[in-house]
This record gives C-alpha cells, structure tokens and sequence, in this order.
C-alpha cells in the first residue's frame, strides 16, 4: 500500500496558497485492507474512506470508461493494480494531476508544475471529454486564478465547445450546476466564470437568459457601457464576495432581455418581467429558498432602491412588506449591498457614492422599532390593529426621510 497528497493540496502548494483540505489517493490496496485499517467507507460512485483519525479523504487509485452520458455515466476500476500514473490520467488539468509522496517527492507526469509557472489550465487527455461536469470546474478555476495570471489553453477552449456542441451539458443534473455556480461566485473573479461559460458555448444551454442579454443595449446617459450583459458582469465583479449577494446581482437584470426591439434601448417595466424568469432559473437549479427570495426581491425592487429619495414613505413600507425587511434584517441588507452593486457596476461609475444605502437602512430600523404595544395599550386590536401600526411606521420612516432632506 502506498499513499500519495494529490489534487489541490499540491497545486496550492506549489502556488504558496493556504491548503485547506488534503486528499490522498492510494496505491496496491483494496477496500478489505482500507476496512481493515479502521478507515470509514463514505464513497457512493466510487470506493473514498475517511481516515480515522485526521477525516481526510483517501480514495482507491480508480481507473474510469464512459458508460452512458453526463457526470454519472461512468464504469469504474479500482483494482489494486491500478497505477498513480493511471489514476492522475483520469483527472481534469494537469495542475490537478500533480501528487505527492510521503518523503515530498513530485509525481507530475502530465506537465502540471510546467502549466503552474506558465499559469495556463490545460486538460490532462481527451479523457477530459467525458465528463461535461470538467467544463464548469474549468470556468470555476478560471475565476480563482484569474488574479494570478491563468487563462485556459486555446485546446481546452475548442475541446469544451466540442462538448457543448455534442450535447453533454444538457445531460447534467441541477445539483452538480448549482454546486459549481455557488463555488464560483464566491471566488475572486466571478465574471470569469461567466465568460469561460459563454465562449465555449455553455452559458446558452445553462443559464439562456443571462446569455440572452448580451448585445442588449441600455440608455448610455444611465449605462455608459451600453451592453446589458456587460453591465451584469461589472455588477457582479463590483459585488461583495458573498453568495446570497452575488447570485441575486447575476439575475437581477433578466427582465431586459424580454424588451421588445422596438423600444430599445429603454427597458421600462423589466424589473416585473424578470421575476418569473428568475424564478425559473432557481427552480431550475434548486437554489436554497432563502436564496430565492432574495435574487427575486433584488429584480423587483433593484430601481426601487436606486430611487428611494424620490419614493413616497408608504411606498417604501410596501418594498419592506414585500422583502419581509422587518422580520429578516439580513435579507434586507443584502438586498442593499446588491443594489450598490448595480448602481457601481457601471463604465466610470465604479466608486460613485451610494447614499441609498444609508438612508433605506435608517427607514427600517425606524420601521422595526415602532411595535404593537403602544398601540393595544391605546385600545387596538385586530384589523385596526394592524392597519395602525403600518400608518405608525410609514410615520416613523417619513421622519427619517425629512431628517435626510434636511
């Protein structure tokens, strides 16, 4: 039995980042011996143990054929036969198929040390087509290290169109999409993500309506950079490095790409016509349902935000209402952090002074703090009840409004 670090442990290794988790793989054993040795079996497609002690993942050296078509349709091989050589052939970029032994010495028979310091993400064999899931992990790389110089190499690139011509992304599964997605926002340069996407193909078969916004045009007074797409990506780029916010800014605009030709470049009512697609979309890829929420709450009410010094106090009691505000402070203030970052993700007004922010968040903690007892120790009750304490907020948000203007 031999064990090696393999994957991302060595790549961030050699790249001096933080290693957060280590997998092994190991060589000339079967899954008797792992049981034997106290390690517990957690793989479900393929024989992965969790060490008893450390909880780190050893995995079987595997071999694999393609047997059907998507992420699953896999045949594997885990004999103990099974080389390292073989093993790393199986996985997606050569800096991925870089292991270790336990004396320090590199196995990297792929070239993954010289595709580091030529910072280029290049598949490992025509393997890679196999497995339609690779295409994401690559565009999810890419948005990683983007910072530091990496970009796709140019076979790669025409290999993942070939795929996404062949079909096979649409044979992947809702979770497997929206485990990728989620990992991506979340990384340095998320727009990255979006544009590996487009140009292989992949974005039009995943997410249709955000492709369908590029070429869009928006009033240049309002959007200098013009194209909606454009604006989407910059939006995103602008946005803080948190999911629930990223993911509501990647669809808040989705509305645009339904205007009618002949009123371009205006987009009057596009807020409203976006809600059913994102919609779609989050049920599509089952996002969590706190997610959903917000990502419709941002496309209906983004230009809400924008204007809020021009909107009536009752008006903005009804946005608070419809985000549930009161209730879910956090929700509400991502919904704030994503409309920044609409209003900054745009040509030359990346830094521009958002005072929305402030104001919107005063209205409701105005709101939040004016409760029912006052009002039943007054004889209130019921209907009345409620009515009165909305006319007692809507008040309390109006004497912010006037402390604003003053």
């Amino acid at each position: 039995m031999r064990i090696y670090l393999v994957g991302g442990a060595v790549r961030d290794k050699l790249l001096h980042r933080p290693v957060h988790e280590r997998d092994w793989v190991v060589v000339g054993a079967d899954e008797r011996q792992m049981l034997e040795r106290g390690f517990k079996p957690v793989g479900r497609d393929f024989p992965v143990f969790l060490h008893p002690d450390t909880g780190d993942e050893y995995a079987l050296a595997r071999t694999e054929r393609k047997s059907g078509h998507g992420y699953g349709g896999f045949s594997v091989n885990t004999a103990s036969s099974i080389t390292l050589e073989e093993d790393l052939l199986r996985r997606d970029l050569t800096i991925n198929a870089i292991a270790e032994s336990s004396d320090g010495r590199l196995i990297d028979p792929y070239g993954g040390r010289q595709d580091l310091q030529a910072r280029i993400l290049r598949h490992v064999s025509p393997a890679f087509a196999e497995d339609p899931l690779r295409i994401l992990r690559v565009a999810r790389f890419a948005a990683r290290y983007h910072h530091l110089g990496f970009t796709v190499a140019p076979e790669t690139a025409a290999l993942m169109r070939r795929m996404v011509e062949a079909g096979e992304v649409e044979y992947l599964v809702a979770e497997r999409i929206w485990k990728e997605v989620s990992r991506a926002l979340t990384e340095p340069d998320p727009d990255i993500f979006i544009r590996v996407l487009r140009e292989c193909g992949a974005l039009a078969v995943l997410l249709p309506e955000l492709e369908q916004l590029f070429g869009v045009p928006q009033p240049p007074v309002y959007h200098p950079e013009i194209d909606t797409g454009e604006h989407v990506l910059m939006a995103l780029r602008t946005a803080p490095a948190e999911l629930p916010v990223r993911f509501a800014v990647l669809l808040h605009d989705l509305g645009k790409g339904l205007t009618p030709e002949e009123v371009l470049p205006s987009h009057h009512g596009h807020e409203s016509a976006g809600v059913p697609l994102v919609r779609a979309v989050c049920e599509r890829w089952r996002t969590p349902k706190e997610m959903t929420a917000l990502a419709i709450g941002v496309c209906a009410y983004h230009l809400h935000c924008h204007r809020a010094f021009e909107l009536h106090p009752q008006t903005i009691m009804k946005m608070m209402r419809s985000l549930d505000a009161l209730r879910r402070p956090e929700r509400f203030e991502n919904f704030l952090r994503a409309c920044e970052a609409d209003a900054r993700g745009r040509q030359g007004l990346e830094h521009r002074d958002y005072p929305q922010t402030h104001f919107l968040r005063a209205a409701r903690e105005a709101a939040a703090a004016v409760t029912a007892d006052t009002l039943i120790a007054q004889g209130y009750e019921g209907a009345k009840l409620g009515r009165a304490l909305d006319r007692a907020r809507i008040g309390a948000i109006a004497k912010v409004k006037e402390a604003y203007r003053a």
